[in-house]
């Protein structure tokens, strides 16, 4: 059975221009050589620090930066060849919930108005039919009828970050990239915008790539992670897997500086020092070797390729050190 969505040797570079002209003096390299796939009904979780170009990834894939290099092809179509229609139902068949629920949504239009204008730009011209669907939608997403005249200021962030989903599912799309979808809201409300998400991939088979840089969110909703440093995919296995027998020493240290219950358990791994270099002058070699307490001189030159694990064919891991550090750590 083929992918749903296939990425392969996607980059996102940025230009930067400098001087009175303003003429490209360089270049941020915010995506670079990310490949995998996701098949239908699956959730893809895409985890790490901020600035590792999480974001930049998902609306490189829904075009809304258009890929430096690189291809996306979404049920079997080549997404950078679509234009016109073809490009219109791209649109509809993937949308997006973003991080904040206040911002993304117009202040100045009621929530019936927000909920009916994708319906309108894509010919659903029956206002009857715009209106059941809005309704039935608004009652899914665990809100009221009588909340359609109300404006998003008059909402909770939880209730609007629910007006969010409700919009990205009201044209039926068969993909969703949520781009740190709960980052914004307490933690209460958090577990119950999760739980509304699961059921609804449940209820309509929704394909999810579901962004964060909380590894505890990431690990409740996905069914794999990809772990990504400074714009690559350094680690990407099934998320119990991951979480239990991380091979990647930037995934130990991100699950290192996650609290646990038990101050006094002893972790594996040392949590992150430093900060993540600038990604307009990315360290030669592996990206991670200038904070990883491993890295010895072939790391910082030689740049490790997203490759099976020597016991693992399932679970890709970019390190020069991965399997020896494994043997390390695995009793005798």
């Amino acid at each position: 059975m083929s992918a749903l969505l296939e990425v392969e040797g996607l980059d996102m570079h940025f230009p930067i221009l400098g001087g009175v002209l303003q003429r490209p003096v360089g270049q941020v390299y915010a995506v670079n050589d990310v490949s995998f796939e996701l098949q239908a009904g699956e959730t893809l979780g895409i985890v790490g620090e901020s600035g590792c170009g999480k974001t930049t990834l998902g609306r490189a894939l829904v075009r809304l930066y258009e890929p430096t290099a690189g291809s996306v092809r979404f049920d079997g179509r080549d997404v950078g060849a679509l234009q016109g229609e073809a490009l219109k139902q791209l649109r509809a068949d993937i949308q997006m919930v973003f991080q904040d629920p206040y911002t993304s949504l117009n202040p100045r239009r009621t929530i019936e108005r927000t909920l009916e204008e994708p319906l309108i730009l894509h010919g659903v011209r029956s206002k009857d039919e715009r209106r059941a669907r809005v309704r039935r939608l608004l009652r899914t997403v665990g809100l009221r009828e009588t909340d359609l005249p109300k404006y998003p200021h008059e909402f909770s962030g939880g209730q609007r970050q629910r007006i969010g989903i409700a919009r990205a599912l009201v044209l039926e799309p068969k993909l969703v990239i949520a781009d740190e979808p709960v980052s914004a809201l307490d933690v209460s409300i958090q577990s119950q915008v999760l739980n509304l998400l699961s059921e609804l991939q449940e209820q309509q088979g929704l394909t999810y790539i579901f962004i964060s840089h909380d590894l505890t969110v990431v690990k409740y909703i996905s069914d794999r992670v990809a772990v990504m440093y400074l714009g690559r995919i350094v680690e990407l296995a099934d998320s119990q897997d991951i979480y239990a027998s991380p091979r990647h020493p930037y995934t130990r240290a991100l699950l290192a500086a996650v609290p646990v219950p038990d101050p006094s358990r002893e972790r594996r791994d040392e949590p992150l020092e430093g900060d993540v270099p600038n990604p307009s002058a990315p360290p030669p070699g592996c990206p991670f070797h200038t904070r990883c307490r491993h890295a010895q001189a072939r790391c910082r030159s030689e740049l490790p390729a997203l490759q099976p694990a020597s016991d693992d064919p399932s679970h890709l891991v970019a390190c020069l050190r991965a399997d020896e550090l494994q043997e390390e750590e695995t009793p005798s």
